[in-house]
């Protein structure tokens, strides 16, 4: 799997409302290309993985520790593995997540 067309990859069903992903997974991290509707909310969560959000497109409004910032274009946020976070799309987004280790979890949406 050296090379990926993520245009062939199938997109999931919205595991929250409003958002739609492709994920590709190694043997180690799991890279998750999201498609978010403006106004949708991610509800606060936590996981033991290791996360970090790339804002490509948009404007998302995330919460790490009770911290809230605004993400634009070309900025990126480090989650750290079991920090409680949430957001809201502000606009329409593209987000690219990284995931380290593999989100088993994410596995059997594909």
């Amino acid at each position: 799997m050296p090379f990926i067309d993520l245009n062939k990859q199938p997109q999931t069903k919205n595991l929250v409302p409003g958002f739609h992903v492709r994920f590709v997974h190694t043997d180690t991290m799991t890279f998750a290309w999201w498609e978010i509707d403006a106004g949708a909310e991610l509800p606060e969560h936590s996981h033991p993985h290791e996360q970090v959000c790339n804002l490509l497109e948009g404007e998302f409004e995330l919460t790490i520790d009770g911290v809230t910032e605004t993400l634009t274009s070309g900025r990126s946020a480090v989650i750290p593995g079991h920090a409680v976070h949430s957001g809201r799309a502000i606009t329409d987004c593209r987000v690219q997540d990284v995931f380290c280790p593999v989100r088993e979890d994410y596995l059997s949406e594909q």
